[in-house]
């Protein structure tokens, strides 16, 4: 369950000099076609595969039949493209998505049932949080996050929380790309989110406000543990600015406790 370091979506550049052999250059394609599609995007006809691809038509015409096929991508009867169960399959074997998700479950939703608020377990994917799972009710007010999106490291509770805990060269290129005014509104600088990153390795859970008055939220998140270290973050979030985190912060670090200890028996039993 390790986070290893490497690019969100494709691969690293081929070498100078280097060129791509036809096998790798059709990997890329896939991928890119794949990655078309967000939240946002869910169906996409032809011709917004091949505006977001850059692709020639023909080629993503071919690419979407072939993907089609084999169960990856999915037909809908106005035309338009979406992803297709097939991935979802194969998705549901990533030990640190759905593996990690089956064992933090049952005390995700225990946490759920005692604060009421929504509860995100997230990981780290090179400079990016990745949710693999989150829990709402159906009257809690909306936050704008879905399972599989990705994050900015700095922007969320679980996010700070995975940078602290990440291997230095992270944080350093995340220090050196921070811009003010992004994520938690409490850190203004590079150097206030260093000192935070270092209150959150000292007290072992984080605390992270957005007032964005289209969508303000206040966080606690903790880290979740295996044998080889921080592997994930959980958090519950309340759509609020007046909510008092102090009150959630004792819960949140238990919760994350049990699924760590969880976590090492299972991979002690493996």
């Amino acid at each position: 369950m390790a986070s290893p370091d490497r690019p969100s979506r494709g691969k690293e550049p081929a070498s100078p000099g280097e060129n791509p052999t036809p096998g790798e250059a059709l990997v890329e394609r896939v991928f890119a076609l794949l990655s078309s599609f967000d939240s946002e995007n869910r169906a996409l006809p032809l011709a917004g595969l091949t505006r977001r691809t850059g692709m020639p038509r023909s080629t993503a015409l071919r690419l979407a039949r072939q993907l089609t096929d084999v169960g990856a991508l999915e037909r809908l009867d106005d035309g338009r493209f979406v992803i297709g169960l097939r991935l979802l399959e194969i998705a549901s074997l990533a030990p640190r998505g759905h593996g990690l998700r089956a064992v933090a479950m049952p005390y995700m939703e225990d946490l759920f049932h005692v604060t009421g608020q929504h509860v995100l377990l997230a990981v780290r994917d090179n400079h990016q949080a990745l949710l693999v799972e989150r829990l709402s009710a159906h009257d809690a007010a909306p936050v704008r996050f879905r399972v599989g999106e990705r994050m900015a490291l700095t922007t969320t509770g679980v996010g700070l929380v995975l940078l602290a805990n990440a291997p230095v060269g992270v944080q350093e290129r995340v220090l050196q790309d921070f811009v003010a005014g992004e994520g938690d509104t409490t850190i203004r600088t590079p150097e206030e989110l260093r000192r935070s990153l270092a209150e959150i390795r000292r007290g072992d859970y984080a605390v992270a406000r957005r007032l964005d008055p289209a969508a303000p939220r206040t966080t606690v998140a903790a880290p979740v543990r295996a044998r080889e270290g921080v592997v994930a973050a959980l958090s519950v979030v309340a759509p609020s600015p007046e909510f008092d985190p102090t009150a959630y912060v004792p819960a949140v670090r238990a919760t994350a406790r049990a699924i760590s200890r969880e976590l090492r028996e299972t991979e002690a039993a493996g």
